[in-house]
């Protein structure tokens, strides 16, 4: 088992511009397209207690904000365990964290993000 504490610094940037592009068309109503960035945040932090909660968190918002009641009550739980499931290493890889999907399903990663986690993971 492997425990994690921290994002590599190399990975943050990245976690972060998937976060800003979010935000950014979250502000302009767009769900659509704010959704998947933010799923992509949830596979780069999916592995870092701190990031992966803080995602799931910001999907509760989501889910809030277009009353999405599926969404609302499939984070809480993610919510509660996604943090502890991160820091021990045993998390579904790739899962893109949303309510539409089961919480313990692995899920291919993009190409583009399984090369970020690489060259992030790398000396």
């Amino acid at each position: 088992m492997k425990f994690n504490w921290e994002m590599p610094e190399k990975l943050v940037p990245f976690y972060q511009h998937e976060l800003s592009k979010y935000q950014e068309n979250l502000l302009k109503g767009d769900f659509m397209q704010a959704w998947p960035y933010l799923e992509r945040a949830h596979i780069l932090g999916q592995p870092y207690p701190r990031e992966h909660s803080a995602v799931h968190f910001e999907m509760l918002l989501f889910g809030i904000k277009t009353r999405n009641i599926k969404e609302i009550f499939g984070q809480i739980p993610r919510l509660l365990v996604g943090g502890v499931k991160s820091w021990a290493g045993t998390i579904p890889v790739g899962n893109t964290g949303g309510a539409n999907v089961r919480p313990w399903k692995p899920m291919p990663i993009p190409n583009d993000l399984q090369q970020i986690i690489r060259q992030a993971s790398s000396n």
